[in-house]
């Protein structure tokens, strides 16, 4: 009687009996994930080509420097490039696998925009040799993985590529594995944490596993491509339905004048309660733009999302009603805006609450506002044309009237009641109260 076909053997030995590719792995993207990503590999014997379409980041990487804050990250990739085993490229070489960590950003009327994910797929697709795996990363609607794979077949049809439910002889591997890591954390989290690989076929997960399973110390739990798109959506979601609690607990305390820390504090001594803090908004790349794809997959069904999403992006507006009495009720008074990132301790301003409402108020008051962002040399340019400046927390504070704590950055937290008396101070994070 014949062994029964090994789809994932096959596909090893198909890369084992192929000329060498130029590199092991390539990471296309060197944002906030692809770098850390790149380097914890390298970090771990493989040898990485980081590919991104910037020149200014190629050559940072390749002079042993990074264009992003991380906790970490400068000295992991400063000793892989010394070690030789990092380099960054603008072009995509042939390897034996490609991760995909390209953004993917909402659209109008909050639709997913994976056109970067599809020019990534277009530019791998000339490079690969049979028995590579593609692995997708960036944080994508469902059937993303699917279209990728539509991609390659479309432009490589001497490869045989992986379909879902197709069980054959494949060419290459096709798997979606999401990050899930925190920012400030990552180079830690994308070790420690557990990773969800999705193949399109089990032979697919069972190829990507390889890779993740040689710098990973927490869980490779391998399951279908769709399975895991949906996966990091729900994640994401989940966290911003309970955010959404919260900022609406908020609203409703204002409403009915109690104070919503004293609320939540008590409340969640109960032992089946735990209500997470409220914020300005939600912001990042993440918890603001993820619930949006499950959205769109699923419009009529996802009603709580939806809501979830509306309401976050509504305390934004919230906020600024407020800080906007308080600057009426001090005319010409000067305003100091504590933090810009969308958390505390990073540099990512991406989709940061804090941000969009500083903007906001500029428009009308630019003059007024002293920005304190300790993790920015610069302000934006739109918001410096307003007339905003951008100063120290001790000048801030000796200049301004009103006080707006907007992120609980580490360098705010030593504030004390002395160093804000005689100024009308609105905390938006709970900060003081710690």
């Amino acid at each position: 009687m014949n062994a029964p076909f090994d789809a994932a053997a096959a596909l090893a030995r198909k890369a084992a009996s192929h000329p060498a590719p130029d590199h092991e792995v390539a990471v296309i993207g060197l944002g906030y994930i692809g770098l850390p990503t790149a380097s914890v590999l390298a970090s771990h014997g493989w040898n990485v080509c980081g590919v991104d379409v910037s020149e200014s980041v190629v050559a940072t990487v390749n002079a042993g420097g990074v264009h992003i804050e991380e906790c970490d990250l400068d000295a992991l990739v400063h000793d892989a490039i010394a070690a030789g085993t990092l380099i960054a490229a603008t072009a995509v070489p042939t390897a034996s696998f490609y991760m995909i960590a390209v953004p993917t950003p909402l659209g109008a009327y909050n639709m997913p925009d994976i056109s970067c994910v599809e020019t990534a797929a277009r530019a791998i697709a000339p490079t690969l040799l049979p028995g590579a795996c593609v692995i997708v990363e960036s944080t994508s609607p469902v059937g993303t993985t699917e279209r990728v794979a539509a991609i390659i077949a479309e432009m490589r049809p001497d490869l045989v590529v992986p379909r879902d439910g197709f069980g054959g002889d494949a060419d290459i591997a096709l798997a979606y594995c999401p990050e899930r890591v925190l920012p400030g954390r990552i180079v830690n989290e994308l070790v420690h944490n557990d990773r969800v690989i999705g193949g399109v076929t089990p032979a697919c997960a069972s190829r990507a596993a390889v890779l993740y399973a040689s710098f990973v110390k927490g869980d490779c739990l391998t399951t279908s491509a769709r399975v895991a798109e949906t996966v990091k959506l729900v994640e994401n979601s989940f966290r911003d339905v309970n955010i959404a609690f919260a900022n609406e607990l908020s609203m409703i305390a204002d409403e009915i004048g109690v104070d919503v820390w004293d609320v939540i504090r008590l409340a969640n001594r109960h032992p089946r309660v735990n209500i997470l803090q409220p914020g300005p908004g939600v912001g990042g790349h993440c918890i603001a733009v993820d619930p949006w794809f499950l959205v769109a997959s699923a419009p009529q069904a996802a009603r709580l999302v939806r809501t979830a999403r509306e309401v976050n992006d509504h305390k934004a507006l919230h906020t600024e009603a407020k800080i906007r009495a308080l600057i009426d009720a001090v005319p010409d008074g000067k305003v100091a805006l504590l933090g810009l990132a969308f958390k505390p301790d990073i540099d990512d301003f991406r989709e940061s609450p804090a941000l969009e409402i500083t903007e906001a108020l500029a428009h009308t008051d630019g003059h007024r506002l002293l920005v304190v962002e300790p993790f920015a040399e610069t302000l934006p340019e739109a918001l410096a044309a307003t007339g905003a400046q951008l100063v120290t927390l001790d000048a801030a504070l000796a200049a301004a009237e009103i006080v707006v704590v907007l992120v609980d950055h580490t360098a705010f937290r030593h504030l004390s009641p002395s160093d804000l008396a005689g100024k009308l101070v609105f905390d938006t994070r709970g900060m003081l109260r710690r």
